[in-house]
């Protein structure tokens, strides 16, 4: 009799699933599907904030709701656990007499450590091991040179991986699955389990995120087809306002929910069937990018985690908590920013244009440790995938890999580009949502009888701005400069 333990870890599904494929080739009499919450995932980070917040985890717990009906329509169900994944996986493993244990390869130190726990424990054991690459879109093979030499700035990586490299097809999803043995199924967790705070959707929220390989193709279904958004991504995708200016992809790509192979096929399919354009393409193009970080991630190791980041750059960052809080909280007096910020508390969720802007100014404006943020937005990200947030923290911060060096976003002519009426401003500062026109982006414009007509009280129920905007810039490049000349 042939035994089979696959462990599921950030690739909840059944299409595309490499895993379930590697197990059903070995014609196994049993296969046992795991998932187990890492302990050390519901702890703290280093400054203190939960790595899991509630947003990440409700969205968890209703993904692997999902996956266990997928699988239980499948002949098979969902073992839950919970504990140190490498001890308890091995101990199931050495006690139901496993032949094989199968799982997804990840990319950065903390899970390669798990990884390599559990091998290491199942070779004493002499069960085998086979781990499998399925996270990005071209696999490590595909790629025109190995992972340790990929070039440093995307432009490079992009032309070079699109003409020598080819995604590979999806697989096939299984019909049926052999059965599980006679053993305890596991109780997913509440939020309550977790000891995380109860979640409930906030109405201000233009998009109601839900859990879930089903609810993952069936807004990929809604954004291509029903609404046809596709067509015009590239001219919408840098929206902050609303449910479709972008698509969301985000979220079930980060848990493994749904396949970037996926994509990329009813992206060719659109192609097809309805429109090819520079809005198709540019949904692969970042796709490409979520590659790039990744295997940049494997490239330097634990450097995406160094103060001096991939360059090894040593600046003198301030680590002022109540200037941190005032950013964290929205109260900073830029209300692009503020904006931006408060969604992500209240939502869990922040457009690409706010992310890249709210980056900025914390290092860039404000000389706060970019770590800070980094492990802010871990906590609170809906769609925080480790490679990328890092990456993209370490790109904003000057010390990854872009050779611009002091790069910022004017923040001020971001938010009329971006938000030229201001109702996104409006939508999450009330404090300032009945200033007219073009002064909402430079409330600290308004003169005293203007504030006291509109009953707004700056410095009172909103914030003059924590620091003059080109000022700090001056101060912060010069900084870097003398650290990098």
């Amino acid at each position: 009799m042939t035994k089979v333990l696959v462990w599921f870890r950030n690739d909840l599904r059944i299409h595309d699933q490499q895993i379930l494929i590697t197990a059903i080739e070995q014609n196994p009499d049993v296969i046992i599907p795991i998932y187990c919450f890492d302990d050390r995932q519901f702890q703290r980070t280093s400054f203190g904030f939960p790595k899991t917040g509630k947003f990440r985890a409700k969205f968890l717990l209703e993904t692997l709701i999902d996956l266990r009906i997928s699988l239980q329509k499948l002949n098979s169900n969902l073992i839950i656990r919970k504990g140190i994944p490498e001890e308890i996986i091995s101990e199931i493993a050495i006690k139901y007499k496993i032949d094989l244990v199968c799982f997804s390869q990840e990319a950065t130190a903390e899970e390669i450590t798990v990884e390599k726990e559990l091998t290491k424990k199942l070779n004493k054991a002499k069960i085998k091991v086979k781990s499998v690459w399925q996270s990005t879109l071209y696999h490590p093979d595909e790629l025109p040179c190995n992972i340790a030499n990929i070039p440093d700035l995307f432009t490079n990586f992009r032309k070079q991986i699109e003409q020598k490299s080819k995604v590979y097809s999806c697989l096939k999803t299984p019909n049926k699955l052999p059965p599980i043995p006679d053993i305890n199924i596991g109780k997913i967790p509440t939020l309550q389990d977790l000891n995380l705070p109860h979640y409930q959707f906030n109405p201000k929220s233009a998009f109601l995120f839900e859990g879930g390989e089903t609810k993952a193709l069936e807004r990929l279904n809604y954004y291509f087809w029903q609404k046809d958004c596709l067509k015009d991504y590239k001219k919408t995708r840098n929206g902050m306002l609303g449910s479709d200016y972008s698509s969301k992809f985000s979220t079930w790509l980060a848990i493994g929910s749904r396949s970037p192979r996926y994509i990329y096929q009813q992206v060719q399919k659109y192609e097809e069937e309805r429109i090819k354009n520079e809005s198709t393409y540019w949904l692969i193009f970042e796709l490409l990018w979520r590659d790039f970080f990744r295997f940049t991630a494997i490239k330097y190791g634990n450097k995406i985690f160094y103060p001096s980041g991939l360059q090894n750059i040593s600046l003198p960052w301030q680590k002022n908590w109540s200037i941190f809080e005032a950013w964290c909280e929205g109260q900073t007096g830029y209300p692009l920013i503020d904006a931006n910020m408060r969604e992500l508390k209240t939502t869990g969720f922040m457009s690409n244009r706010g992310r890249q802007n709210v980056a900025s100014f914390l290092t860039k404006n404000l000389g706060i440790y970019w770590q800070m943020g980094a492990e802010w937005f871990e906590s609170l990200l809906i769609d925080y995938d480790v490679c990328s947030n890092w990456g993209n923290w370490n790109y904003t911060a000057g010390i990854g890999n872009d050779a611009r060096g002091f790069r910022y976003f004017n923040t001020i002519k971001q938010s009329k580009d971006y938000d030229y009426h201001g109702n996104y401003l409006r939508h999450w500062l009330p404090e300032i949502a009945p200033i007219k026109g073009e002064k909402i982006h430079q409330p600290w414009q308004l003169l005293a009888p203007e504030q006291k007509q509109l009953n707004i009280q700056l410095g009172v129920n909103y914030p003059y701005p924590i620091v003059d905007f080109f000022e700090s810039l001056k101060h912060n490049e010069k900084t870097y400069l003398n650290h990098t000349s």
